[in-house]
């Protein structure tokens, strides 16, 4: 087996953690309370082990380790269901105060041990360990400082294996917090150097997909978490049952990412609609396809006529026609060239898997590498700038032990991973792109057309 460990870091960390651990163990006929397998196929248990751990008990337990600098949320989930190791939850000692640097240097630093020594016994205990699975947001103390804390310690103690973030991206219109910005900015330097994939999540076009696609009056997050962990189970379910078309995390990685910096990744996911809209739909892959390419689906808030596709992959469930979906999805890029980068030749791939998620016949999830992101940055720069040239609520940081000269670095690199989506849109003549590692080429397809950068080096 390919199995991965899940950090699930902070408040939103956790919330989004739970709702995924819910969908996959009704999905492997896991009871969610107690535990216990009560499925009814042999495919339901031919790749539990990607996620799951079994007891000498004959009980299952989720691979996760749940992370918070406040006890508060770890007692709740503790008490909701019996899923989750007791031993794997780590909490602190106070609140990290939506502060990047107490999470980084203090509150979360004093936790940091623990967790490793966590994460180390369950790497320990499997046999084909792939990679690391981290939620958390950026816009709180312990999503952000806490989270590229732990980042920075895997990559040392596990450069060979992937590291995978679902990220919660603030945003202006849905902020609770005022120092949201700074704590976004301060953490893209360790998510632009540690991690290898970065699933971007935007509240502002979740609460869009509740109020526009599903028409719900929102009252808390328990419809948008469930919404990312229907798309979180749709990234991994070539990992966790067999299919025709299989795509794990490296092959993923492989595929999506042409240079190490431009590794972050826009979801989607279809059919987003109630029962009753199901009702009225057509339920054809056609119709998942044209879906998945619709900025409406997408569960970050860009429009993807506003760049070029750098890469795209389409995950389909369900019983249907690999040759259909094939068609399908080539005949997108056939009709969009002016929205692919052409240096990138092959840059759409497809992943099918037999079995559908629950309540639905078929469903597709969306993985696309766009230059349209350098939107999301660029507001994150701008409403940090604002605040950082009035130098308002500094002090908060600057007595944690940081200093301005922090923030200006973080800038640069927010500035220059901009400047890299920015350039990966022209033409392959043209093509300059900013690289972490020179010598490397991971583009599974770019044996073909290569870019300038390939061939300086």
């Amino acid at each position: 087996m390919r199995e991965i460990v899940t950090l699930q870091i902070g408040g939103a960390g956790n919330a989004i953690g739970d709702a995924f651990w819910h969908v996959i163990s009704h999905e492997h006929g896991v009871d969610y309370a107690t535990g216990r397998f009560g499925g009814t196929s042999p495919l339901q248990l031919e790749r539990i082990n990607v996620f799951f751990n079994a007891t000498a008990s004959k009980r299952l337990y989720a691979r996760t380790i749940i992370i918070d600098t406040e006890a508060s949320t770890i007692q709740r989930l503790n008490s909701s269901s019996q899923l989750y190791r007791p031993e794997n939850m780590v909490a602190g000692s106070e609140s990290a105060g939506n502060n990047f640097a107490r999470g980084y240097h203090t509150d979360g630093a004093e936790i940091l041990d623990q967790v490793l020594d966590n994460t180390r016994r369950e790497v320990e205990s499997v046999d084909s360990f792939q990679g690391f699975q981290l939620l958390h947001s950026i816009g709180g103390g312990t999503g952000s400082g806490l989270t590229s804390l732990i980042m920075e310690a895997l990559v040392e103690q596990y450069p060979d294996n992937l590291l995978c973030n679902y990220v919660t991206i603030p945003s202006p219109n849905m902020s609770q917090v005022v120092v949201e910005p700074y704590n976004a900015l301060l953490s893209i330097p360790a998510l632009v150097n540690n991690s290898h994939l970065t699933f971007c999540l935007d509240n502002e076009a979740l609460f869009q997909i509740c109020n526009r696609n599903l028409k719900i009056q929102m009252s808390g997050y328990e419809h948008i978490n469930h919404i990312v962990a229907l798309t979180m189970s749709g990234i991994t379910t070539c990992l966790r049952f067999p299919g025709q078309l299989n795509a794990g995390l490296r092959k993923i990685y492989v595929n999506m990412v042409p240079f190490p910096r431009l590794h972050f990744l826009i979801p989607g996911f279809a059919p987003l609609v109630t029962c009753k809209q199901q009702q009225f739909s057509k339920g054809t892959v056609s119709e998942l396809v044209q879906q998945i390419f619709s900025s409406n689906n997408l569960l970050c808030a860009i429009d993807l006529r506003k760049g070029k596709l750098l890469t795209a992959a389409g995950i389909f469930r369900g019983r249907m026609s690999p040759r259909e979906v094939d068609q399908l999805m080539t005949g997108v890029r056939n009709k969009n060239l002016h929205n692919f980068v052409d240096w990138i030749p092959n840059n759409i791939k497809t992943a099918i898997c037999d079995i559908p998620p629950r309540g639905l016949k078929m469903s597709a999830t969306f993985i696309g590498n766009t230059t349209a992101i350098q939107s999301l940055f660029q507001r994150l720069l701008d409403g940090s700038s604002i605040m950082l040239r009035r130098k308002a609520h500094l002090h908060w940081y600057t007595g944690e032990g940081m200093e301005e000269q922090e923030f200006i670095d973080a800038q640069e690199e927010l500035q220059a991973i901009i400047d890299d989506y920015r350039g990966s849109a022209v033409d392959s003549d043209r093509h300059g792109s900013r690289s972490a590692d020179g010598d490397e080429d991971d583009v599974e397809s770019g044996s073909g057309q290569q870019c300038r950068y390939c061939a300086d080096n």
